[in-house]
């Protein structure tokens, strides 16, 4: 008798793997992505009382690798109103270990760090405010890994090629065998052109998904786990779920 745990798997596991042929499935991803960009759809959500300022599909990709993964330590490069830390915090409240969850920001702003602070799930959380980048920074953080056996990293601060390759270079050594670093707004090299009304810093050809593609020329330690993009289709980090294989 067929075991039917395994046999849904295996259904889904074959839908996804057809989504990367579903042309008319990928085009209203793609309009989709365009348009809720355009009309800041992220800042739409919240977790636990604070603005998350994620997309809902990749908070539940990274339900799904937190669950998988079961980290002792989640390190992620930008706050911001620190939604993502209470709901990283959350998740390993409810999984029960001893997992901590560390933001960098070189900027926590007062009114948020007072917010992060007085949240229940602030026990599982500290932060560090400094460039992500700079070696003062990652000293503390290289104190915080220390006895740390599962760890995951995500990158979501300065979304220009030239910071966040640099953060790719100094932060993948963290991340555990068979775990994850995760590079968000990977989806501005998507974008179109001339896309955002306001000037940035970071375009096409200057962004998160470009340092990606350059990392990974150089670094075989990672690869893109492209299970996740075919599953997700509507996502800000395409390209961007990279898996530690050795």
């Amino acid at each position: 008798m067929n075991d039917p745990v395994k046999q849904f798997i295996e259904e889904r596991n074959s839908r996804i793997k057809a989504n990367k042929e579903n042309e008319a499935l990928i085009l209203a991803a793609k309009k989709f992505n365009d348009a809720s960009n355009s009309a800041q759809y992220s800042y739409n959500f919240s977790w636990m009382g604070r603005p998350i300022i994620q997309y809902p599909q990749d908070m539940i990709a990274m339900q799904e690798i937190i669950w998988e993964i079961k980290p002792d330590l989640i390190i992620e490069t930008g706050i911001a109103h620190g939604g993502s830390l209470i709901y990283y915090a959350s998740l390993l409240e409810l999984i029960g270990n001893d997992g901590e969850v560390l933001g960098i920001d070189i900027d926590v702003r007062q009114h948020n760090r007072k917010e992060i602070e007085n949240h229940k799930m602030f026990k599982r959380i500290k932060m560090i405010e400094g460039s992500s980048i700079s070696l003062e920074t990652l000293e503390k953080v290289k104190k915080y890994t220390e006895g740390k056996q599962k760890i995951i990293v995500i990158l979501d601060s300065n979304h220009t090629h030239e910071h966040v390759i640099k953060e790719l270079n100094l932060y993948s050594p963290f991340v555990s065998l068979s775990s994850y670093l995760v590079v968000f707004d990977t989806i501005v090299e998507d974008l179109p052109e001339g896309y955002f009304l306001e000037k940035r810093p970071w375009g096409i050809g200057n962004n998160p998904k470009t340092a990606v593609a350059e990392f990974l020329k150089f670094n075989k330690d990672f690869i893109i786990d492209k299970m996740i993009d075919d599953k997700l289709l509507v996502s800000v980090a395409p390209g961007g779920y990279l898996k530690k294989i050795r």
